[in-house]
């Protein structure tokens, strides 16, 4: 179909021309960070606000793409198409109908709908679900799908559905696989940190990839990979692929203009600040293997160490940021064997690392209370586990 066909005209005038609602969504604790990643990456949005699990703000459809591209924390960004009222299947099903879903989904898409509600008359999620879907594929019915689409139709596209006293929003996912997969790691942990906590801890510490950032419990590499990223200003998202790729107002040339300005923005470093260690050598390995297929050597440097004999004078003469994401649960041992190995961790820390930032990952808020200094916390979900995030300097 030509881009000069009433319908491409549709999409330029109402999609692409117009300014759009956006929803960076972040895992607790995280919103204000995220937002100030959005102020520095993002300078030509407006309206940014934090809200309770990320960032509302507004933009062009390109920023949306810019986003996806250039974004650590958030773990989707969804565009808001509409909202509306409804208080029975019949007014919600008729409501969805009204949406002109075809300028934002091809035909080809295979839909995957997400309810959540509360204070509802309609609070049946897979019923509203199955009318959402049935009223969608009933909109675009009349649409024609192209070639492109049909042969990536077996990707999913999600829509979340939001009610809050019988009021509704109505999203779609632009980024397909969540965020924190950035397309660089085939290899994982025993307990992988993921990727957009690692990037909010990193900002929460203050990391802006000029100073050295030591990573001695590194196991997937997880703080020394973003920490790379940064480092040599390489987009967060510069190895994978979005969900907006398959929306009919995707323009192949524009986004590839927006991907050579931000590859003219990545860098080279003259020598490595990221400095990573364990003690299990296949881990190093995998690391290893993963900075030399993704041109990362000049910014990581991987060995085979014992954190609690590790000397940093041996890697940098500076201070910086020091990243530990030790071992949960029965990783650890019993109660008493945690608590030791944190008082050990506390010790080496004060001793070796004075001026250093510290970033550490802790199983409860008494932890915290077990180093020689003082902290700030905030509490997230990591595996599955209720932990807290301390940040420090260590005096």
């Amino acid at each position: 179909m030509s881009e000069t066909s009433p319908f491409h005209k549709r999409i330029k005038r109402h999609v692409i021309a117009r300014p759009q609602h956006f929803f960076a969504a972040t895992s607790p604790g995280f919103e204000e960070t995220c937002l100030q990643e959005i102020i520095k990456r993002l300078p030509d949005i407006h309206e940014a606000r934090t809200t309770p699990g990320g960032v509302e703000f507004v933009g062009r459809l390109e920023d949306c793409f810019r986003a996806n591209l250039n974004l650590h924390i958030p773990n989707r960004i969804l565009m808001r198409i509409s909202t509306f009222q409804s208080t029975n299947f019949r007014q919600i099903e008729k409501k969805a109908g009204d949406i002109a879903w075809e300028l934002y989904l091809h035909p080809a898409s295979r839909l995957k709908v997400h309810v959540a509600t509360r204070h509802c008359r309609l609070h049946h999620s897979d019923a509203i679900a199955e009318r959402i879907k049935r009223a969608i594929k009933e909109r675009q019915s009349g649409f024609a799908s192209d070639q492109r689409l049909q042969e990536s139709a077996g990707r999913p596209q999600d829509i979340f559905i939001r009610g809050v006293d019988d009021h509704f929003s109505a999203s779609i996912d632009s980024s397909g696989d969540l965020l924190y997969k950035r397309g660089l790691k085939a290899h994982s942990g025993k307990a992988p940190l993921r990727e957009t906590l690692a990037a909010g801890a990193l900002m929460l510490a203050g990391y802006d990839g000029r100073k050295p950032l030591l990573d001695p419990l590194c196991g997937s590499g997880t703080f020394s990979l973003e920490g790379a990223l940064m480092t040599k200003r390489i987009p967060a998202g510069w190895f994978r692929d979005f969900a907006f790729y398959r929306w009919p107002s995707f323009r192949e040339k524009r986004w590839k203009y927006i991907k050579r300005q931000a590859e003219s923005g990545i860098v080279q470093s003259k020598r490595p600040f990221i400095f990573a260690s364990d003690t299990d050598n296949g881990a190093c390995q995998k690391l290893k293997d993963c900075i030399q297929k993704y041109d990362l050597t000049d910014a990581v440097q991987v060995q085979r160490l014992d954190f609690f004999n590790l000397n940093p004078l041996e890697f940098t003469d500076r201070t910086g940021i020091i990243c530990i994401n030790p071992p949960f649960g029965r990783r650890l041992g019993k109660r008493q064997e945690s608590e030791a190995f944190f008082h050990a961790v506390g010790d080496k820390l004060k001793q070796a690392y004075r001026g250093w930032k510290l970033v550490l990952l802790a199983p409860g808020r008494k932890k915290a209370g077990t180093l020689p200094f003082q902290t700030q916390s905030i509490a997230i979900q990591h595996g599955g586990l209720k932990l807290r995030l301390l940040t420090a300097r260590i005096k």
